[in-house]
């Protein structure tokens, strides 16, 4: 095997409680992963000269060691020596730097690719502790599933066997704005948790409420610690939010780190519907109806 081509699929955070600040500066979350049908496409062919080459139709993409793909390949190659090289081609669909996890989701996919095309046989548990090397969303990405509960930096993953075959359909709405998590999370430290909102429900009941399809009760456990500090420095979220709630969307939530937003509805032909007044209402802004995948 010379080529593959792989979907590489974004995530939205349904559930996101930042707990404490970490002696290696990272902070301890619990958090909800969703896996979502909006996707890049991850195309790998390898080399026979070592060399490591990224290719990305989307400007500003980094092509070296700053890009989550290069440091998957470079670090397979380093622990592995497969004594080839890979040329990687990212073509992007997932807007880039907006809490959708684009970049962890093309590194995720790269490793598990690679090690098909380079044949070394690692098992998912192994891929997983080089993946936390690269990113704290990466290892989510692995496990190619649904939904999953993320501890310690997010990068402790379990997947959520019992929502399986559960499915939301979804409005997502992303502005024209690039959000840096490491800007956010020292807003957050700043906020202090005096000023915070605390989460009224917890990961377990949003979970329960996703088995039941209980709408009512999805809407009141989705939660965020970071979006009232992505929200004083970028309000463009917080008008993305009341765009939503004017459409009557009740279950609405910013992903990780901002800014998309999304709202959960209760069918593809409402959130195509809806979408459509959302890009009359908020122009500016890019619109995906998007599904659980």
């Amino acid at each position: 095997m010379h080529k593959l081509i792989l979907n590489s699929y974004a995530k939205v955070n349904l559930y996101l409680e930042v707990l404490a600040k970490r002696k290696d500066g990272y902070h301890n979350i619990k958090t909800v992963f969703e896996r979502i049908n909006l996707s890049d496409k991850i195309i790998l062919k390898s080399r026979p000269d070592k060399k490591i080459k990224i290719n990305c139709n989307f400007p500003g993409v980094p092509k070296g060691r700053a890009n989550l793909c290069y440091r998957s390949a470079k670090l397979l190659q380093e622990e592995f020596k497969p004594g080839q090289g890979a040329e990687i081609t990212i073509e992007k669909r997932i807007p880039v730097s907006a809490g959708l996890g684009g970049g962890s989701s093309n590194a995720a996919t790269v490793l598990l690719g690679l090690n098909k095309i380079w044949k070394l046989g690692l098992s998912r548990a192994k891929l997983a502790v080089l993946a936390k090397k690269i990113g704290s969303d990466v290892p989510f990405f692995l496990y190619e599933c649904p939904f999953a509960n993320g501890t310690s930096r997010g990068d402790r993953v379990q997947p959520v066997a019992r929502l399986r075959g559960a499915r939301l359909w979804h409005i997502l709405v992303v502005p024209g704005i690039k959000v840096s998590t490491p800007l956010i999370y020292r807003q957050w430290d700043r906020l202090g948790s005096f000023e915070l909102t605390r989460p009224r429900q917890s990961a377990k009941i949003l979970t329960l409420a996703i088995r039941k399809k209980d709408f009512g009760l999805i809407g009141e456990a989705l939660f965020n610690s970071l979006e009232q500090a992505s929200v004083k420095l970028y309000p463009q979220i917080s008008r993305i939010k009341e765009g939503l709630r004017q459409l009557a969307v009740k279950s609405i939530l910013m992903s990780g780190s901002g800014p998309a937003v999304f709202g959960i509805v209760s069918s593809r032909k409402e959130a195509v519907s809806l979408g459509r007044q959302l890009k009359q209402k908020l122009g500016s802004c890019q619109v995906f109806v998007t599904q659980t995948t």
